[in-house]
């Protein structure tokens, strides 16, 4: 009866099994037919569309909060929460790798709400990008209401993993295809998030070395320092079967479980209450442990700000026999708060750090907090949300960079750039998305990919190509892929004075085979140029250039911009055919690149 309502239901059961079943219920051989695709109801002017393969590498997850799986408060504990995240990204990591996987790092984690008891998680975990041997995955977390129905984001993390072969040694990985917008979009910003976790200790030792040595301690009215060894945590757990994965290995999840419940204790010593954690800094693995190990876990608060707290927390490993050394596996910072019955931050009381160390620490706090607000501000948010002319400075160089890039990128893998205009070698496409509208113009030249990435990049030449340019002077090396100009412009129609840009451009070479040459340009704030009154201040939001090879002497040249107000009428007008300025200004840039592709002194100047 089972499977005859099965198949009225249109799941489809082996024939055998199926002729089988009614030959001895009904004694028919001709099977109960499932019904045809005609019956189908399909959407008024639906058309038929290859929808793309789903993502091999996807792996879903979804758990039941139970009691043991919660605090004091009904709510889901951080640490499983983590181990959690750990496993559904590693199965993801291995359905890529077809091998196993150990985790390398976790990125910067936000916890936007806590989950209760009764609510289900449900975790995605995908591979955005593969590396040599290492690979990027994304997880979404969030949970569902059963009762009501509701859904809501809990986390959004991304996770390195390396895949191992025998005897630990790497395995080198196949590049994985993107399919979908999203997984373009994924794919593409993975090497800059790659290069920003590379450059991570450079920025804090790059912000103490600006930072004067002495930093302004805060006060409070009514409130007395706490000296910070009052709230220092040590704690050993052995390595036991359960913990470990199916390489043998400590559980990345496990471990990071461990951490966190550590780092709670020693938040909630400085508050007397029960914090909450709202974020974790970077995690990484430096090194293995296996089962048998007894590992070492030690937390302390940093500093503690006017509503949230940092806390260091390590873990170290050492095997059977005390005579070995503690072998340093991972290291991480926690943010923590404590909240009131309205569930809003309650004021901490401060800290004292120790000699010596601890004030290391306390200023080192410091410092990542506003590495954790420009990152935050800066990359986390939607690039809608992004203000125009951020403030530029050391601390938060790495952020806009990687904001001014990853801007680029996304709008290079839009889905619905639509053909506008094409005269003679150059084409002209157009993407009409919420407020904005922006416009792509590409051609294909004479010319390595590579030489035309060295020209391009140089603002100093656009002039002469670009007769809407004046001028542009490089204020600032900041290194050899970030430069800031200050760039004068020609006066627009129905302006009065001319307009300057203080601009930011970032330059990247391609990461892997198939990668473009990427030069993008956005807006940055200076002190030493401030807005001047013989000028009007403009802006850009997004803007560069892509460049592909399509053979050794032959490029794919393509320039986007993302319109401003003050420039639509410009672009509908060459947009519309009314104006072929724009198109007339790429054919110019060809013949530029044309003609200094061999010069010899250019190179050397570049």
């Amino acid at each position: 009866r089972c499977l005859l309502k099965m198949v009225k239901g249109n799941i489809i059961v082996p024939e055998d099994i199926l002729s089988f079943c009614c030959n001895g219920l009904q004694g028919s051989t001709s099977p109960p037919r499932a019904r045809e695709p005609e019956e189908r109801e399909e959407a008024p002017g639906a058309m038929a569309s290859p929808s793309p393969a789903p993502n091999p590498t996807e792996v879903q997850m979804s758990q039941l909060v139970l009691p043991c799986h919660t605090n004091h408060r009904g709510e889901l504990s951080p640490g499983q929460l983590l181990k959690w995240i750990d496993t559904a990204a590693c199965l993801s990591a291995e359905r890529h790798a077809g091998c196993p996987c150990v985790t390398a790092s976790m990125d910067d984690i936000y916890f936007e709400h806590t989950i209760s008891v009764g609510q289900v998680v449900n975790i995605k975990a995908k591979v955005n990008r593969a590396f040599n041997s290492s690979m990027e995955v994304g997880i979404q977390v969030s949970y569902e209401d059963l009762c009501s129905g509701k859904q809501c984001s809990i986390c959004k993390a991304y996770a390195t993993f390396v895949a191992q072969g025998p005897l630990g040694s790497k395995v080198r990985l196949e590049p994985l295809t993107p399919q979908t917008e999203e997984e373009k979009i994924e794919y593409s910003i993975a090497a800059e998030r790659r290069r920003m976790r590379l450059v991570h200790k450079d920025t804090l030792k790059d912000l103490l070395t600006s930072s004067p040595q002495e930093t302004e301690r805060e006060t409070r009215d009514g409130s007395e320092a706490v000296p910070a060894e009052r709230t220092r945590v040590e704690s050993v757990e052995l390595v036991l079967p359960p913990h470990a994965n199916h390489q043998g290995n400590t559980f990345g999840g496990q471990i990071m479980a461990w951490m966190e419940n550590v780092a709670t204790i020693a938040a909630s010593r400085l508050c007397h209450a029960h914090p909450t954690l709202r974020a974790i800094e970077m995690f990484h693995f430096r090194g293995p442990s296996q089962v048998g190990d007894r590992l070492v876990l030690k937390a302390i608060v940093n500093n503690a700000f006017k509503n949230s707290m940092e806390v260091g927390v390590s873990a170290e490993a050492y095997g059977q026999e005390m005579s070995i050394s503690r072998r340093h596996i991972n290291s991480a910072f926690m943010t923590f708060v404590v909240l009131d019955e309205e569930g809003h931050p309650r004021t901490l009381p401060m800290v004292a750090p120790e000699p010596g160390d601890g004030e290391r620490r306390y200023r080192e706090a410091s410092a990542r907090k506003k590495i954790r607000l420009d990152r935050k501000y800066v990359v986390s948010c939607k690039q809608t949300e992004v203000p125009l002319s951020v403030p530029w400075d050391q601390s938060n160089k790495v952020y806009l960079s990687y904001n001014n890039v990853s801007a680029l990128k996304m709008l290079v893998a839009k889905a619905n750039w639509v053909l506008a205009r094409e005269k003679e070698k150059v084409r002209m496409y157009t993407l009409e998305e919420d407020k904005f509208l922006s416009f792509r113009i590409e051609m294909s030249v004479c010319i390595t990919a590579s030489r035309a990435f060295s020209l391009l990049s140089n603002l100093r030449r656009r002039h002469e190509w670009d007769s809407h340019y004046v001028s542009a002077e490089l204020v600032q090396k900041v290194d050899d892929d970030d430069m800031i100009y200050h760039v004068v412009s020609q006066k627009l129609r129905n302006e009065k004075k001319p307009q300057d840009f203080v601009i930011l451009a970032s330059r990247r070479k391609p990461c892997s085979k198939g990668d473009p040459y990427v030069v993008a340009f956005r807006s940055v704030t200076l002190p030493t140029h401030p807005a001047r009154a013989e000028f009007t201040r403009g802006e850009t939001l997004c803007s560069g250039f892509c460049i592909w090879p399509e053979s050794e002497e032959m490029s794919k040249v393509a320039y986007y911009n993302q319109a401003m107000p003050g420039y639509l009428n410009y672009v509908t007008t060459n947009v519309a055919g009314l104006s072929s300025d724009i198109c007339s200004t790429f054919e110019a840039c060809e013949k530029f690149l044309l003609k200094n592709k061999h010069d010899l002194i250019s190179r050397l100047q570049d």
